[in-house]
């Protein structure tokens, strides 16, 4: 019998129906999420960030003609998609800058206006950092496009303190993936971290004091071989990433998961005493990822998602009410990913 015709027989007999379901991109488990949209219908879409007055956001897309990732904004609502990179090369790490006039992201576009070779994926899931990276700025509608970081080597993953005063990013300029910050006009470049392995994809806690980041930590002979191997050829092998906090200068890091798995994508709540992240950990075949979140010290460790597929990149509103992130979720072609927003419940 379908869902109908028992409604139908439910209000002839009892005089009620079942209820209907208003959230239909929600699987069941996720309590914390209510009342959630999908704001893109089609194509790779994810690292969709919030403008600061939160009536826009920003994001890297490929979708249509698009071989590589270019970058677009939207309203909050979905409306008004439009691509603001130059569409030259690949481009990746996107954010608003103060009053939201201005915006920077990362192209590979001076070294080459067409897209880079795909990773070589004969040394397995490996990440590749291209050294033709480098940090620009633009205004938001991509004009006047000037670069920030000129070094040698791979310069992404930049973020910008909600105080308005520093942008964080990851670069190899050093021989080993770092963490750096910067003044909004790309002076005053300082390294922050400093310990073998791959530091990246930092996030400013809200009020501009901590970081929030993922890192892998090889100690082992053979892990460090395998890594110093994959690094120089601009490689990082993501399987075993880990979610660290720092102050904003670099001091008192901590380690805050030891899952052994992939865990990135990090983002404090509001008021910094928990972190929003995605990771693999309950994935039997490593290949699910979904949304956690973990209190500051390491407890109260508890899964936010339950998608079959993928979860990732969450940011909340300042408020706390709202979270932006990508998924798979009820898409229309396999492999697509989308931007969604959702109301928060504690």
């Amino acid at each position: 019998m379908t869902a109908k015709l028992l409604s139908i027989l439910l209000i002839l007999i009892f005089g009620y129906a079942l209820p209907q379901s208003k959230d239909k991109y929600r699987f069941e488990k996720e309590k914390h999420l209510k009342n959630i949209k999908m704001l893109t219908g089609e194509g790779e879409n994810a690292e969709a960030y919030l403008s600061f007055d939160e009536k826009k956001l920003i994001y890297q897309a490929s979708v249509g003609n698009i071989k590589c990732d270019q970058i677009f904004i939207m309203n909050i609502d979905g409306s008004d998609k439009h691509m603001v990179s130059n569409g030259k090369g690949k481009t990746t790490c996107s954010y608003f800058l103060p009053g939201d006039n201005k915006i920077i992201y990362s192209s590979t576009y001076l070294a080459d206006e067409n897209c880079p070779p795909p990773p070589d994926y004969s040394r397995g899931y490996v990440w590749k950092l291209y050294d033709s990276f480098d940090i620009f700025e633009a205004n938001a509608d991509g004009s006047d496009l000037k670069q920030l970081t000129f070094t040698d080597g791979y310069d992404a993953e930049a973020t910008v303190s909600p105080k308005g005063d520093k942008i964080v990013f990851t670069s190899m300029r050093d021989g080993d993936p770092e963490i750096y910050v910067m003044d909004l006009d790309g002076s005053n470049q300082t390294r922050l971290t400093f310990q073998k392995g791959y530091d990246g994809g930092p996030f400013f806690s809200m009020d501009g004091t901590k970081i929030v980041f993922r890192a892998s930590r090889p100690k082992t002979e053979k892990e460090l071989a395998d890594y110093d191997d994959l690094v120089e050829n601009g490689l990082v092998r993501p399987s075993i990433l880990e979610i660290y906090i720092m102050d904003a200068d670099g001091s008192n890091m901590k380690q805050i998961t030891h899952f052994g798995k992939a865990s990135f994508a990090p983002f404090f709540f509001p008021a910094a005493d928990k972190i929003i992240f995605a990771s693999n950990v309950n994935s039997e075949t490593g290949r699910n990822f979904d949304l956690y979140m973990i209190n500051s010290d390491g407890t109260g460790f508890e899964q936010i998602t339950f998608n079959d597929t993928f979860d990732g990149f969450p940011m909340f509103t300042k408020d706390g009410k709202n979270l932006i992130f990508a998924s798979n979720r009820f898409n229309k072609k396999k492999g697509d990913t989308n931007i969604f927003i959702a109301e928060w419940v504690k």
